[in-house]
């Protein structure tokens, strides 16, 4: 998994312009960018409609679940996830190798119109990660989650 670049105020301003834009058209509720070991990048809606940071850490797990019982049948094209509620519904998808977009909605809209929507939407954010990524000395300021795993088995 490649690691984070670090986000600059105006990277998270055009990066939540793009989740309100698609928020927006879709009519979703909340929309939430995360990397696949399930750390929030951005969100933007309604944040009152749960927990961000466990639904992104089961999201990462589910999505994760996912592709691979695809992979063990045979489907090596996996890059979205719908789960359908009585209220609230779900749509995961991949936004890149190393991000997935979280979409909640409710009976206002459909699950059509959020995965219309949401194509352009992750279009849009990976170029975004993409040109962060490939910035120079981008590489100086990174998060990885494995340098804080290090840190910790270091210190005990």
């Amino acid at each position: 998994m490649e690691s984070i670049p670090v986000l600059t105020i105006e990277d998270v301003a055009n990066i939540d312009a793009v989740l309100q834009e698609y928020l927006t058209k879709s009519e979703g509720d909340l929309a939430v960018i995360i990397d696949k070991g399930g750390n929030v990048i951005s969100q933007c809606g309604d944040h009152e409609v749960m927990d961000v940071t466990i639904i992104a850490a089961l999201a990462a797990g589910s999505f994760a679940a996912t592709k691979e019982l695809a992979r063990r049948i045979g489907e090596v094209e996996f890059n979205a996830l719908y789960h359908q509620g009585n209220g609230s519904h779900i749509f995961m998808n991949s936004v890149d190798d190393d991000t997935i977009m979280i979409t909640v909605f409710g009976k206002d809209t459909t699950v059509g119109l959020v995965r219309f929507f949401s194509t352009s939407a992750c279009q849009s954010l990976a170029a975004l990660l993409q040109a962060l990524r490939d910035k120079p000395n981008a590489n100086n300021f990174r998060f990885d989650a494995a340098d804080i795993a290090a840190s910790a088995m270091s210190e005990r």
